[in-house]
């Protein structure tokens, strides 16, 4: 099975980076491929840019990877750090995957480590995330950091990423179902898979977890003789009870940390993720760095849109935008929104083609004041409006697109109506769509 992940359709690539990825994609054009040959073989031509890294942090799981890696990015930069940080998909522009020593990669430079790539690997066979992985191994081997935060895209045994050999700290973040087709139809299939970028003698983090997928998690661990820090039992986290800060615990000792930038109460473990397994490296950080916590910003996580969607609706409502896209997700989110109860909630939900639109929508339906399918046309894979709706058990209301949705919203408020909310969600695609529309760009 490897390497590609969440990437992408070429219809995510734009301008020259966009042409060269096109041309590489005909090389091997399946989407979705794990396996780790191809890579390697690419690599070795390469100088193997992977062994030649700062200290790794190795980040899988199903949900929350994201907001791990940059509260991990964060909490480094606070403390005065260097950080690389590769990352996947991305929402609005390619460059948004590569942070060089906390700096978004210029186009120009990536356009010409893809071109080095394209031929260094002679038109040997070769997918675009592994093409993109190269390119970020490329990037931070050139460029001094303190730390490096790597994303895993798909899975973790067979990703393109797991080529690490000695990192520093691994992360498995919540597991839940998703990726069936890849990585296996049981959350013990899908947690042995995460648990594949384990490796001897490097400390790996993990939270609460199913306990179906917390001891697959435990023998992998044994198995490998990786030592396995987990939440509640080798370290714990919880809001203080002045509800103004959280205390994070371990063997090490007690830090009291700010509440977390990030909205959302999974924002707290993923916190919780980052912290444990900084101090599992053993690398010195300064007390400073632990204010990173409360300075953390990932787009499209429970993110307040205030530019060109938001003047659709009227001026007292609230716009959020999350990308949550699959059913542990969906739980997730269904945690934050029963706290949402001091206004109406309007949700608009958009989908790609191979989730769980049912699993997704079960939990978060019981918030919502009303429900609508969208469909964007440059949505990648959308899922169509009719099943979205049947997928709510009819439901939802057609869109079908969010600018319509929200003008219809608009126009049926009645006059002194109480401010509501309307949150987008269910896919990183129509996030990236939304993202967009409303005007945003990965250094706004």
């Amino acid at each position: 099975m490897t390497s590609s992940s969440s990437t992408s359709s070429m219809a995510e690539f734009t301008g020259r980076t966009g042409v060269i990825l096109e041309r590489l994609n005909r090389l091997y054009p399946a989407l979705i491929d794990l396996s780790l040959g191809r890579l390697e073989h690419l690599l070795q031509k390469l100088g193997n840019p992977q062994d030649h890294l700062p200290p790794v942090i190795h980040v899988a799981g199903t949900n929350g990877k994201g907001s791990t890696c940059a509260t991990l990015r964060a909490i480094g930069e606070a403390a005065g750090w260097r950080v690389h940080v590769m990352t996947s998909p991305h929402l609005v522009h390619v460059t948004e995957r590569f942070r060089v020593a906390g700096q978004l990669v210029d186009e120009t430079v990536l356009t010409d480590v893809l071109e080095e790539i394209e031929r260094v690997n002679e038109g040997a066979p070769i997918t675009v995330f592994e093409v993109l992985t190269a390119a970020g191994f490329l990037l931070f081997s050139r460029t001094p950091a303190d730390l490096a935060i790597i994303e895993v895209g798909l899975g973790g045994r067979c990703d393109a990423t797991n080529v690490l050999k000695k990192p520093a700290a691994c992360i498995v973040t919540s597991v839940s179902m998703d990726h069936e087709a890849f990585l296996g139809n049981s959350l013990a299939a899908i947690a042995a898979e995460k648990a594949g970028i384990f490796k001897p003698g490097v400390p790996a983090v993990t939270g609460a977890q199913p306990d179906e997928v917390r001891l697959v998690l435990e023998a992998e661990a044994l198995r490998t003789g990786a030592s396995l820090n987990r939440r509640g039992v080798e370290w714990q986290i919880g809001v203080s009870p002045c509800q103004t800060s959280l205390i994070y615990s371990d063997a090490l000792g007690e830090v009291v940390l700010p509440l977390p930038s990030l909205a959302g109460a999974w924002q707290v473990e993923n916190t919780g993720l980052a912290v444990a397994a900084l101090r599992a490296t053993g690398l010195t950080l300064p007390e400073k760095a632990w204010q990173g916590v409360g300075q953390v910003f990932w787009p499209a996580r429970m993110q307040r849109l205030t530019g060109q969607l938001a003047q659709h609706v009227p001026a007292d409502w609230e716009v959020w935008l999350d990308g949550g896209h699959n059913p542990g997700a969906g739980h997730a989110l269904a945690k934050t929104l029963q706290n949402w109860d001091d206004r109406p909630l309007h949700i608009l939900v958009g989908m790609k083609q191979t989730k769980d639109a049912t699993g997704f929508l079960k939990p978060v339906m019981p918030y919502a004041t009303t429900l609508w399918a969208i469909q964007e046309p440059a949505q990648h894979l959308a899922l169509p409006v009719a099943d979205i709706i049947a997928a709510s058990g009819g439901k939802a209301r057609s869109g079908p697109e969010l600018v319509q949705a929200l003008e219809a919203l608009k126009a049926e408020a009645a006059e002194g109506q109480k401010p509501a909310r309307v949150l987008i969600c269910g896919s990183l695609y129509l996030a990236g769509v939304a993202l967009t529309q409303d005007g945003w760009s990965p250094e706004s």
